[in-house]
């Protein structure tokens, strides 16, 4: 009489299943269906009713209400003043804050998302002393005019009400808000009899016990050609208009709200995983700029296309500039909160940004490597199996992973001990050879008091609450769930304890973390995640920090692993859903992608939007996480994931297994080849993430963050540059025989497969072969590789180097190499880089190269050198005076590809001061 007792929660659970993961779009909201957006989209250029007034200087920031021009007793808002707050800090930033007035005791404090902006950036304030006031544009309104930076003003424009940066030379606009008057703030309000708030989707019911609380104002980016960001969307890298007379595709706007979406379409501005409301601009007028708006509800934006307000152009306040794009920002909840960056380049706004949300973590360099996952691995003896096979073909991997099939049903930081007895000893094995493990720990807490998690958890209190204030019973993996509430530091701490080696039985510190499913995901909630009523620490609603709720998950986890190797060893954390500051605390993927080539062909775009938006250690899951690739699809995933900054093979359980050796000996090769690049530029790889934990510049660029004046490169999204040396273009179709590869720049480019010279600024026809896709080596630069091929990046650790120098048409060519010990914190005590300069003198051609010092016995045992002009026969190593011969040999030893002047076994350490002359 048990069984079916015991069958129905089953039977419920796949029930909830099947309908989260299959996608369906009436499953999710769209803008008409969500009244906030629908009621912003409505209105019209110029309905903003607001004047400045009050201005006033006040601990070094400009402060002014925010008062309505003309009195509307007919409205259901209360006609209360704003508070704005206008803050300037170093390098370009300025912040604009406008909220209800504290003093006029709103129903509650509208929520400020904690533990995003850097405490060092608030340091860096500049303390304002004094405004000037003057006529904008001839008219009678007064502006209250403010120091930003050197060549920028910020300006505060009275009536009507906006605020923007311009050059103060000039007075060319950068930046601004509410230059077509949309601002709109609906403040808070009791509730009164007969009010009837709640709303209503399918078949759940949100209370909405505060009333409409949205907000909504334009951003415009003056001297702009295309606009970028906002992730997590999978569509092209330049925004495309959402609104506008010639908008057909993109009706809908581009939504920021962290969901679990099964298959996500490509080509699509709907919401995923993951949301940064950061935008760049950039055009070859003016260059770059920025705008982020710290805000964790939900967010629709609108790029508005060109004639977007032309039947309403009377209304518009400012005459309409052709060389600037508006956008249309609409949150559900929040203050505003915003930031403006006025870059100039590229590389500025980044810096920025990250100056602001915090820069990139340094990983270790295991994690920068191959990492080989599977819904599931089933038992040890699989473990084992999988791992002797990388090694019998000849495949280096660092990292095997552990889906949820490990656990004791689904309960997180337990093991299967029937399936995986011994888990200690199964990661020291791995570790023998260097190799490291991953598992699984979600949000979602099993309700099983037998387990000691949800038991603590209950007892103190930990949980999310609903809205009749029971702690939230939700459905996903184990069934019946609750979630921890680390909005709260307290239970943050408590959260990250339970990393410790004596707290997670069977862990070592070997093994690191990937967080799943923390959007939060809800088999059975409104839109597969929480209901936006629920409460959290403080009062919370969720609908205030629902796009935050996954980064404080992935920031507990991650100071969990900080505190189990006492502050000394890097993290490694994999999260899905993410919020701006993710990248302080570890890596993200892409989601639930499939082995179509149009997700593929996505993967490029989705990765370029999240590193320019702080997410620098980012990859989709190669081969399609959903679904089976046929072989090719799978070869050339390969050979392009392993330029992604974050390289990992995962696959669905329901899918045929898809390890590099199961589709015969020539596709093995390819594949292993692919990863094999990867391997050898590790080095370049991992000073790249060095670059990017200092001043937030990403490991994969746009073509147009290091050409920022090539116009046909800021729609490129086919194509990415991997640091400032080399460009990777992938291939997307069935087999191809050409494909169509522009390189920027006016200098040359060097084919990695044969060696062959290509001219900048051009396009070119490529014939593409099965063995790799198009990539090249910009000259004027160095690149540092490691060539021989070892079991993983541990193995390699005193291997020598190669340096390969494509030298430009001056003869000269620069790069860097970053060296440390590979996991501790003891870089942040000293810079441990080598700069290199290489140049042939005219008159007396010579190459020298100079490094700093940095103690490691690694030597250097080749030195390719391309573009050398024919002739040169000999050169001559110092200190020593030793004479070698510049021989011809292969660009790789693997392959034996290609045929350039080579300088082998030159016998010098990386790090000893050393030059080399071409006789």
């Amino acid at each position: 009489m048990r069984a079916p007792l015991l069958l129905y929660p089953l039977l419920l659970l796949l029930l909830f299943v099947t309908s989260a993961y299959s996608w369906k779009k009436e499953e999710f909201r769209n803008c008409d269906q969500t009244p906030f957006c629908k009621r912003a989209r409505s209105r019209k250029p110029g309905s903003c009713n607001l004047r400045v007034a009050d201005v006033s200087i006040s601990d070094g920031d400009l402060i002014a209400k925010l008062v309505p021009k003309e009195e509307n007793p007919e409205s259901e808002q209360p006609n209360k003043p704003l508070v704005l707050t206008l803050s300037v800090y170093q390098d370009g930033v300025m912040r604009v804050k406008i909220d209800e007035d504290q003093n006029l005791n709103p129903p509650k404090k509208r929520f400020e998302v904690p533990e995003v902006i850097e405490e060092d950036f608030l340091n860096t304030k500049l303390w304002l002393t004094r405004v000037k006031e003057e006529q904008i544009d001839g008219v009678s309104s007064f502006s209250s005019v403010f120091y930003l930076s050197d060549g920028y003003e910020g300006v505060l424009r009275h009536d009507p009400f906006e605020v923007f940066a311009r050059e103060s030379g000039s007075g060319k606009r950068v930046l601004s808000i509410n230059s077509n008057g949309l601002f709109d703030f609906e403040q808070l309000r009791e509730k009164k009899e007969g009010d009837d708030w709640e709303e209503k989707f399918r078949s759940h019911t949100d209370t909405r016990p505060y009333g409409p609380q949205s907000i909504s104002f334009d951003v415009s980016f003056y001297g702009a050609d295309f606009v970028y960001g906002i992730p997590e969307h999978a569509t092209s890298f330049a925004l495309k208009p959402t609104k506008g007379p010639n908008v057909e595709e993109y009706s809908e706007p581009y939504r920021l709200f962290n969901l679990d979406v099964f298959e996500y379409l490509h080509e699509s501005p709907f919401g995923l995983y993951g949301s940064i409301p950061f935008m760049i601009s950039h055009g070859k007028a003016r260059g770059s700029s920025g705008f982020f708006w710290l805000n964790a509800a939900e967010m629709q934006i609108d790029v508005l296309g060109s004639g977007w307000n032309s039947d309403e152009s009377s209304k518009i306040m400012l005459p309409s500039d052709k060389h600037r794009i508006d956008t249309l920002w609409m949150s559900e909840s929040g203050v505003v909160d915003t930031f403006f960056f006025i870059g100039p380049g590229p590389k500025d706004v980044v810096r920025q940004y990250t100056s602001v949300t915090g820069r990139p973590s340094m990983p270790q360099l295991f994690a920068t490597a191959y990492h080989q996952c599977r819904w599931n691995y089933r038992d040890e003896e699989d473990v084992y199996n999988v791992d002797s096979k990388f090694d019998e073909h000849d495949i280096p991997y660092d990292v095997l992973w552990l889906d949820i099939e490990h656990t004791d049903g689904k309960k997180y930081f337990t093991w299967d001990r029937v399936l995986f007895p011994n888990p200690e000893e199964m990661q020291k094995k791995l570790a023998a050879k260097g190799r490291h493990m991953v598992t699984i720990v979600d949000p979602h807490i099993k309700r099983d008091e037998s387990y000691h998690i949800p038991k603590e958890a209950l007892e103190k209190g930990y949980y999310v609450k609903d809205a009749t204030g029971k702690d939230y019973d939700g459905w996903c993996w184990p069934g019946s769930s609750s979630y921890t509430d680390l909005l709260n530091p307290e239970i943050k701490s408590w959260w990250s304890d339970k990393f410790s080696l004596d707290s997670y039985v069977g862990s070592t510190k070997y093994l690191y973390i990937w967080n799943d499913m923390n959007e939060p995901s809800v088999f059975n909630g409104p839109e597969v995640t929480m209901p936006r009523d629920a409460l959290h620490h403080g009062g919370v609603e969720h609908r205030e920090l629902h796009n935050s709720y996954g980064y404080y998950f992935h920031m507990g986890t991650s100071d969990g692993l900080l505190k189990r190797g006492d502050g000394k060893d890097r993290p490694f954390v994999l999260a899905r859903a993410f919020f701006a500051g993710s990248q302080r605390y570890g890596a993200i993927w892409t989601g639930d992608n499939t082995a179509e080539w149009e997700h593929l062909r996505v993967s490029v775009p989705m990765v370029l939007t999240l590193s320019i938006s702080g997410i620098v250690f980012s990859g989709a899951d190669v081969g399609g996480f959903f679904g089976n690739p046929d072989t090719e699809l799978l070869v050339r995933w390969y050979q392009v994931g392993a330029y992604y900054p974050f390289f990992r093979g995962h696959a669905h359980h329901d899918t045929k297994r898809r390890e590099p050796w199961l589709f015969g000996e020539r596709n093995t090769q390819l594949m292993r080849e692919a990863i094999h690049v990867r391997y050898m530029y590790l080095p370049y790889f991992y000073t790249l993430f060095r670059e990017a934990n200092s001043s937030g510049t990403p490991v994969a660029r746009p073509l147009w963050m290091e050409f920022p004046g090539d116009e046909k490169s800021f729609s490129n999204d086919e194509a990415f540059m991997v640091g400032n040396g080399l460009l990777v273009q992938g291939v997307y179709t069935e087999k191809p025989k050409h494909v169509s590869v522009y390189l920027p720049g006016e200098e040359s480019w060097y084919d990695l497969r044969s060696a062959s010279a290509y001219n900048g600024g051009h396009t070119h026809k490529y014939e593409v072969s099965e063995d790799s896709i198009p990539s090249f080596q910009r000259a004027g630069t160095i690149i540092p590789r490691k060539d021989r091929l070892r079991r993983s990046s541990t193995q390699m650790e005193n291997d020598p180097y190669t340096l390969v120098i494509a030298l430009n048409s001056s003869k000269a060519a620069e790069g860097e190499l970053y060296i440390d010990d590979g996991k501790s914190y003891e870089f942040k005590q000293g810079a441990f880089i080598l700069k290199w300069e290489a140049y042939i003198f005219q008159m007396q051609p010579r190459l020298q190269l100079a490094v700093t010092h940095f103690p490691s016995e690694c030597t250097v045992e080749r030195i390719i050198l391309l573009g050398l002009s024919p002739g040169a026969k000999t050169a001559l190593i110092e200190p020593g005076n030793k004479k070698v011969e510049i021989e011809l040999g292969p660009l790789f030893i693997q392959g034996n590809r290609g045929s350039v002047p080579t300088i082998r076994k030159p016998n010098v350490r990386i790090t000893d001061d050393w030059s080399i002359q071409i006789l």
